[in-house]
């Protein structure tokens, strides 16, 4: 794929842009391989994959400049600010809207912060894209509620232009440090979620709910994983670290009991909404740790199957063991980072590792999600 802004050396973030999609996703495979020599697989399947240029649903905008001259982007390995707002990652609607938010910066008059001098207002600029609808989540990350009414004055005209900007909120980030949200979130628009809809499964973002990326991908994911699910003909399913429902609402019917649990309370309404909306009676979500959740529940009935979707960080030594003695008869392990699952697998003990598949949610990134299903020895 071509890139100017990797082509004259402005964003690196891509490295292996310049490679076919057929190298990177066989490089991806090896390192997947190698990490798991040790774990024996039942069987391998073929990588899942989708477009390499317009997938991604999310911009991170650093804002830079000065307010009469922003620039919406990043710092480039010069140490000068790059627009980012013609990304070949974004679609071309989302291209055009981050153009006009440079514009709305400016008519704002919003001095952008600077980090040298730790002074100015306007961090960054976070725009997310629902890919059923088309509709935004738009989000101004500021240092102090000083320019909130320079976004009011401008607003209206912004949203008579893109009707399609559901949700837009100022998130107040006062602290002087690479942190991208604080945890004060003030709402501009009577709606705070924006909906999106994966397999036809409704799923609901909110500010500070994670949600994947490439949404493409992510729908191959979630379906792969319910018609996994769907074959063992299950009665009862945990989700740990569930987010917004998106694995357990896949999985789940009028028949299956399902139990998700998420730390973030946030991402916990939203699942809830969309259990109401999908008519799913035998649903439990809670804003729990997990880990925890799994431990005071040892006393008390076992699932059938057992979903964790964990951060990078994997699901550590302790849950392991806790699935370990518990034993439902299935555990589907999502991964976003292979490194960590591959010190999770071997912990798992009384599994075998039936199917892997590896799906490509980071196009041109060392980057990737794996599903993996295990499934108790007899």
């Amino acid at each position: 794929m071509n890139c100017q802004y990797f082509n004259t050396q402005q964003c690196l973030s891509c490295t292996h842009i310049q490679q076919p999609q057929s190298q990177q996703l066989l490089a991806k495979e090896q390192v997947l391989k190698s990490l798991l020599k040790g774990v024996a697989v039942d069987q391998w399947l073929a990588p899942v994959s989708g477009e390499q240029a317009q997938f991604r649903n999310k911009a991170k905008m650093v804002v830079l400049g000065a307010a009469h001259q922003p620039v919406l982007g990043i710092v480039n390995p010069q140490g000068e600010p790059v627009s980012l707002c013609d990304c070949p990652l974004y679609p071309e609607d989302m291209q055009r809207l981050l153009h006009r938010l440079t514009d709305f910066v400016r008519q704002a008059g919003i001095p952008p912060y600077r980090v040298d001098k730790a002074k100015g207002e306007l961090k960054y600029i976070l725009l997310t894209r629902s890919h059923s609808l088309g509709e935004y989540m738009l989000r101004f990350v500021l240092n102090s509620q000083k320019s909130q009414p320079r976004i009011e004055r401008e607003l209206p005209k912004l949203l008579a232009e893109y009707p399609q900007i559901k949700v837009v909120s100022i998130n107040l980030q006062p602290v002087h440090m690479a942190r991208l949200e604080g945890e004060q979130e003030i709402f501009l628009t009577q709606d705070t979620r924006l909906e999106e809809c994966f397999n036809d499964v409704p799923l609901f973002i909110r500010p500070k709910s994670f949600f994947q990326t490439n949404p493409e991908v992510a729908a191959s994911l979630y379906q792969t994983a319910r018609e996994w699910v769907r074959a063992l003909n299950p009665s009862s399913i945990w989700d740990l670290f569930c987010g917004v429902g998106g694995f357990g609402l896949h999985c789940a019917d009028e028949n299956i009991a399902l139990t998700g649990i998420e730390i973030e309370a946030e991402a916990i309404a939203c699942a809830k909404m969309s259990a109401q909306k999908l008519g799913l009676q035998q649903v439990s979500f809670a804003a729990l740790d997990s880990t925890g959740f799994a431990t005071a529940q040892q006393q008390k009935a076992v699932p059938d199957v057992v979903i964790v979707n964990p951060p990078r960080r994997g699901i550590g030594e302790q849950l392991c063991q806790q699935l370990s003695q518990f034993a439902p008869d299935t555990i589907l392990y999502s991964s976003c980072n292979p490194h960590t699952l591959a010190k999770d697998l071997p912990l798992l003990e009384g599994y075998q590792v039936s199917k892997i598949q590896l799906f490509d949610m980071f196009p041109h990134t060392d980057h990737f999600e794996v599903l993996v299903l295990l499934q108790k020895r007899s």
